[in-house]
C-alpha cells in the first residue's frame, strides 16, 4: 500500500469515517474507525494532512491528532459541501473533507486552546443561567397574575412580587400555590448567584488577559465582549479584514461610514434607520476595531476628528 499523504476524517460520536489518499490522490484507505480507536490509527501513520469540518468536539480531535505529528486543519462544514459529489453519507463525507483540505483557495478555522474553549464554556453557562433567569421570572409573574396579583416591569416590580410570595399572612396566594411559587424563587435566587459567580470568573480571565483589556478600551466593549472575542478568535490574521470578521460574527448589515467619527454617524443613521439596524452597524463598527486592534497589536485610540 503506498504512503498515505492526505486523510479526511468525518466526526461522530461513536463511529468515524475515514477517507486517506496518497500524494498522485489514488484513494488508499477507506474505512471506519470506533472512537476508542482513533488515535490508536493516527499513532501508527507516518505525519501527514488531516483534514476535518469544524463542528463539535473537532477543537478536541484537532489538538489530539495534531500532538501526533500530523498536521491538522479545520474547515467551515458549508465551505465542504461542495465537494460532496454524490449522496450525503459518512464515507461521501470523509471523501469530500479529504479533498476540500487539499484545495488552495480552502479557508481554515484556527484550532482553539483548552484555555479558549473554557472561556467559551464559561460564557455558554452563563447565557444560560441568564435564560433560565428570565423564563422563571417569567413563570412567577404569570402564575401571579391568575390570582390577579401584577407588578410594574423590572427589577423593583419583581421585588414586590417576590415579597407577596414570601408573605404567608397574604390570602390571595392560596397555600398549594405558594408552596409551588416558593420553589421557582428559591431556583431564581440560586441562579442569580450562578450568573454572578460566572461574572466574576469571566473578570478575573478579563484581568489576566493582556488583550482582552486592550479591546476592553474601545467605547461599547466591556469584559463580557472582549473576554468572548478572545476565547473565540485564536488568530485574527485568519481574517483578512475587519469586515469577513463581523460577517464571520453574524453582522451582516454593511455600514460605510469611516473610524474618524464615533457618535455623529450613529445619530445620523437613527434618523434614517431602525433601532435594531442603527445596533447591528453599531456592532459592526466595534468588530472592525478588535479585528484591527488584534492584527496590529495596538490599543484602541480616540479618533482625530472627535478629538479636535
Amino acid at each position: 500500500m503506498k504512503e498515505v499523504t492526505t486523510i479526511g476524517l468525518d466526526l461522530a460520536k461513536s463511529v468515524f469515517q475515514v477517507h486517506g489518499v496518497d500524494a498522485s490522490g489514488k484513494p488508499v484507505i477507506r474505512r471506519q474507525l470506533k472512537r476508542s480507536q482513533v488515535l490508536a490509527f493516527f499513532r501508527k501513520l507516518p505525519p501527514c494532512l488531516v483534514g476535518m469540518e469544524a463542528c463539535a468536539t473537532s477543537h478536541y480531535w484537532a489538538r489530539e491528532i495534531a500532538k501526533l505529528g500530523h498536521e491538522v486543519r479545520m474547515m467551515p462544514a458549508r465551505y465542504v459541501k461542495a465537494y460532496v459529489k454524490r449522496n450525503k453519507n459518512d464515507a461521501a463525507d470523509a471523501e469530500a473533507i479529504c479533498e476540500a483540505v487539499t484545495r488552495p483557495t480552502m479557508r481554515f478555522v484556527p484550532i482553539k486552546t483548552p484555555k479558549q474553549q473554557s472561556v467559551l464554556v464559561l460564557h455558554r453557562s452563563r447565557h444560560l443561567f441568564v435564560r433560565q433567569r428570565t423564563a422563571l421570572v417569567n413563570a412567577l409573574r404569570a402564575h401571579l397574575a391568575e390570582f390577579g396579583i401584577v407588578a410594574g416591569v423590572g427589577r423593583n416590580g419583581l421585588e414586590k412580587l417576590l415579597e407577596v410570595i414570601a408573605d404567608d399572612q397574604d390570602e390571595r396566594v392560596p397555600p398549594a400555590a405558594r408552596d409551588c411559587l416558593l420553589a421557582l424563587r428559591a431556583q431564581l435566587a440560586m441562579v442569580k448567584q450562578q450568573i454572578l459567580d460566572a461574572d466574576r470568573r469571566i473578570l478575573v480571565w478579563h484581568r489576566a488577559s493582556e488583550l482582552s483589556r486592550r479591546l476592553d478600551d474601545i467605547p461599547g466593549v466591556g469584559p463580557l465582549i472582549a473576554t468572548a472575542l478572545v476565547a473565540s478568535i485564536p488568530d485574527p490574521h485568519a481574517f483578512r479584514s475587519g469586515r469577513d470578521l463581523s460577517a464571520w460574527i453574524g453582522l451582516v448589515p454593511k455600514q460605510h461610514s469611516t473610524g474618524g467619527r464615533r457618535r455623529p454617524w450613529l445619530a445620523a443613521l437613527l434618523e434614517r434607520r431602525s433601532t435594531k439596524i442603527a445596533a447591528i452597524a453599531l456592532a459592526n463598527k466595534i468588530a472592525r476595531i478588535a479585528w484591527a486592534m488584534m492584527v496590529r497589536g495596538t490599543r484602541y485610540q480616540e479618533p482625530i476628528q472627535q478629538a479636535a
